[in-house]
């Protein structure tokens, strides 16, 4: 990828971290979990899944406690509020396409797959970890040649002060052809930092002094900017968030209800 000029970095608003806030955060209706500042979107959840799917989420994962009271990614901010980290979203089966751009950003699967699962996430987020983790490599076993993964940068840089090194450094192990694997590296260190993001580089054999000018000189500052930016313009209030072909699936989501989009979507059940 061409280098991009420096450019100033825009912190993202004010985030809450589900697990450290110390006041309990008033529960709001499920229409109201993400928000999106184009005029239906209000009107419309950025969200698809199903009765059971929905179930079998709750089931396998749970609540988080905040401040004594428990909460699903029911709590969730209001428009314009701040951008969270997601759990489970309670969703409603809402066939809504949004037209979300891919040019130039990592992918991982075939350029003519019929499914492209785009994701906006954060390297130092534990519910896209979560997802990756469970997720991620069950649901390309199940749809061999299928899926097209995206990745695009949204680090919340307000509660994870390793999240946008963390993208810089993928994206310059990227320039050699490595973002896959550091990328799957990211995701299953407990911590992050110059000296984790050096020990990949080595571990991928990278050539090193390519790879420390790149972290040097913020070669990708501007493009992750770019990510976060249009994430945030968007309305996009919440990690990982995904669009499957269009349609949005919000917080870490267990394999079930992304096989029963995807099910839909490849049977021809969802309108274009």
């Amino acid at each position: 990828m061409p280098a991009m000029p420096a450019r100033t970095k825009k912190e993202i608003e004010p985030v809450v971290e589900p697990v450290e806030v110390e006041q309990p955060i008033e529960q709001v209706e499920p229409e109201d979990t993400v928000t999106f500042k184009r005029s239906h979107f209000y009107s419309v959840l950025v969200v698809l899944a199903f009765a059971v799917g929905i179930l079998v989420g709750y089931v396998a994962w749970g609540t988080e406690s905040i401040g004594g009271v428990a909460q699903t990614a029911q709590t969730a901010s209001q428009p314009g509020g701040p951008v969270v980290e997601a759990p489970v979203a309670t969703q409603e089966a809402q066939y809504v396409r949004y037209d979300i751009p891919s040019e130039g950003a990592y992918s991982l699967g075939p350029e003519d797959a019929p499914i492209t699962l785009i994701e906006f996430s954060d390297f130092q987020c534990p519910f896209c970890r979560r997802w990756h983790e469970e997720v991620y490599e069950p649901l390309l076993a199940a749809y061999p040649g299928k899926i097209r993964i995206v990745y695009r940068n949204l680090p919340l840089t307000s509660i994870h002060p390793d999240a946008f090194s963390a993208a810089e450094a993928a994206m310059c192990a990227g320039e050699q052809d490595a973002f896959w694997p550091y990328h799957e590296k990211l995701f299953s260190s407990e911590t992050l930092g110059s000296e984790v993001y050096t020990q990949y580089a080595q571990d991928l054999s990278l050539d090193m002094i390519a790879f420390e000018a790149c972290m040097t000189e913020h070669k990708y500052q501007e493009a992750i900017q770019i990510d976060s930016d249009f994430a945030i313009d968007m309305g996009i209030r919440s990690t990982p968030t995904f669009f499957i072909n269009g349609l949005a699936v919000v917080g870490a989501q267990p394999l079930d209800v992304f096989k029963q989009v995807i099910d839909k979507e490849l049977a021809g059940e969802i309108p274009k």
